[in-house]
């Protein structure tokens, strides 16, 4: 039988073993170090060293290493990394031409001269803008309003659902309107809700007055908001179904075990684990309010008048865009990107009052 030290020593030989990501380089340095400690420290090498087989032993790896490693994902990534910098980073550059006053045709980039910020002194001075900016925000608190909550309740609707295949149906019937163009979607409204669409002939043929919903000025806001719902509420459905996937089932049978009856279940089951994602989706509504669908407005702008239909969008598309104005169309997209980065982190801020994580965690 081995001594009791012997025995104890070599545990602690392959302790050292197992702990060195090196394979048997722990004994090595340890007997380098006791050679440098020999040596009184003088050797400039051994302080960087120990500072990475600390690293390493501490379970880190360093930059190097880990680049050798992920390779192959980083030349998968390049390709997306280079769409990107192609489509989106780098026509950023051509925000110059809100400072001049460009010229398309003749002079172009680097031949139309600087005017520093009178495009944005133009905007801020156009009383016509704001009242577009105004009209844009209130047909964006409308849809909020009347359609957000709309996909959390069809989503908890199909989620007391019992059978599958109904599910599906309903899902695929409610789903199906998302592939459809806005020129479709206006088409079917005008078919329906138009002077002489099948609502208005069908009140005629029973005594009644007709009327004509597609040109109600004062109507028009709830108008594209009920366009809005049936063509892309069954796409905000998955999300919520899909969060809704993730529930412990566990829950449910607790909360019936202590006599919550349905209604109990969904209010402190089913919306609790919802709220996260609520809350997400909600920030990030909030920051496009000023994205409103272009091509649904356009469509409809000569039926109502662009009194009432007229939001940011078209109305950079009309003063700036189509009259060849492009240095204040250029200044009015900037200020619409940095307004809707204030009501994206005022939105993020409110989100982690209230205990959520938002679009990013609070640090």
């Amino acid at each position: 039988m081995k001594p009791r030290a012997t025995v104890a020593t070599e545990t602690d030989r392959a302790a050292d073993r197992a702990t060195d990501p090196i394979g048997d380089g722990g004994s090595r340095d340890s007997r380098s170090s006791d050679s440098n400690s020999t040596a009184g420290g003088r050797d400039s090498t051994s302080k960087p060293q120990s500072a990475a087989r600390t690293r390493q032993a501490a379970g880190g790896i360093t930059w190097r290493l880990r680049l050798h490693r992920d390779r192959a994902l980083i030349l998968m990534t390049l390709p997306a990394i280079a769409l990107l910098l192609i489509f989106n980073y780098i026509p950023l550059l051509g925000n110059i031409v809100a400072f001049q006053d460009y010229d398309v045709y003749d002079l172009g980039i680097t031949g139309s001269p600087f005017v520093g910020f009178d495009n944005f002194t133009r905007i801020f001075e156009d009383y016509r803008f704001w009242q577009v900016l105004i009209n844009t925000l209130v047909i964006f608190l409308t849809q909020l309003l009347l359609f957000f909550p709309i996909p959390i309740a069809i989503a908890l609707l199909l989620n007391t659902i019992m059978s599958a295949r109904v599910r599906a149906w309903v899902q695929a019937v409610v789903y199906l309107p998302h592939f459809f163009s806005w020129v479709l979607v206006v088409t079917v409204f005008q078919q329906m809700f138009g002077g002489a669409g099948l609502v208005a002939q069908w009140l005629r043929e029973h005594g009644h007055e007709g009327f004509d919903l597609m040109t109600n000025a004062s109507f028009f806001k709830f108008l594209v908001t009920a366009q809005a719902v049936w063509k892309d509420a069954g796409w905000g459905v998955i999300v919520f179904l899909a969060a809704l996937a993730a529930v412990n089932t566990d829950l449910y049978e607790a909360a019936a075990v202590d006599g919550a009856g349905r209604w109990r279940r969904m209010w402190h089951v089913t919306l609790p684990a919802l709220r996260p994602v609520i809350a997400l989706l909600l920030v990030l509504r909030v920051g496009s309010a000023l994205n409103l669908d272009f091509e649904q407005i356009l469509l409809q702008r000569d039926q109502v008048g662009p009194g009432a239909s007229e939001i940011l969008d078209t109305y950079i598309w009309w003063t700036g865009i189509k009259t060849g104005d492009f240095g204040y169309a250029a200044a009015a997209g900037i200020f619409k990107g940095l307004f809707s980065v204030a009501m994206v982190l005022g939105a993020n801020k409110v989100a982690h009052m209230l205990g959520e994580q938002g679009v990013y965690s609070k640090k």
